[in-house]
């Protein structure tokens, strides 16, 4: 079922990003450069429409190559990700503990959690590890569930009420603080294994 769901989603991303396979280089990194300098001094959520709309772009110039051959310049404040020289936009996600903030450009480590400042970064860690233990239940297996005896619709629906609370820390408090660092940041605002979509993200 769960290799099923990848290959549906991976279908539906190329569906996505197919206008933008249709851009010659220039276009598109002209389009990427314009869209980023909106996105700066905020925080956004991942599922905003015109953070997906750059991820999707974003993907196809990742492929391209299409801020190595640097066709434009970069908007104001923004650094060179050292993952793969695109601009550095972090994301914030439940696992920053052992992937620190990731490249919205090509999904990799831009930031490591150590290299943030000391403050930031046991807020971080703490945040994760209670956000860890709470998503874990969503993993719980067969043997487990019989084995304590617990309801388990019940313990799910704790979770994600747990989960959506604590996403919405990430957006209200971890994540601002971000502005201090960079330009711009972007944060996790859904957990699928618990069933937590954007709109049970309320700030």
């Amino acid at each position: 079922m769960a290799h099923r769901q990848e290959e549906t989603l991976d279908s539906l991303f190329e569906e996505y990003d197919a206008v933008f396979w249709t851009w010659d280089d220039l276009r598109l990194a002209r389009w990427l450069s314009q869209t980023l300098g909106q996105l700066l001094d905020r925080v956004w959520r991942l599922s905003h429409p015109l953070v997906s709309a750059y991820q999707c772009a974003a993907r196809v110039a990742h492929k391209r190559d299409i801020w190595l051959k640097r066709l434009v310049l970069f908007p104001e404040g923004f650094e060179r990700a050292p993952c793969c020289q695109a601009p550095l936009l972090p994301l914030l996600t439940r696992d920053v503990l052992e992937a620190g903030l990731v490249c919205v450009h090509c999904g990799g480590t831009a930031v490591e959690l150590s290299e943030l400042p000391r403050s930031l970064r046991q807020s971080l860690a703490r945040w994760a590890k209670t956000y860890a233990g709470w998503h874990e239940v969503a993993h719980w297996s067969e043997e487990r569930i019989n084995r304590e005896q617990v309801d388990y619709e019940a313990e799910f629906e704790r979770a994600a009420r747990r989960a959506e609370r604590l996403l919405r820390r990430a957006g209200t408090e971890l994540a601002p603080r971000l502005l201090d660092l960079f330009p711009a940041a972007v944060w996790e605002d859904a957990d699928e294994c618990l069933e937590v979509r954007p709109e049970d993200v309320r700030l």
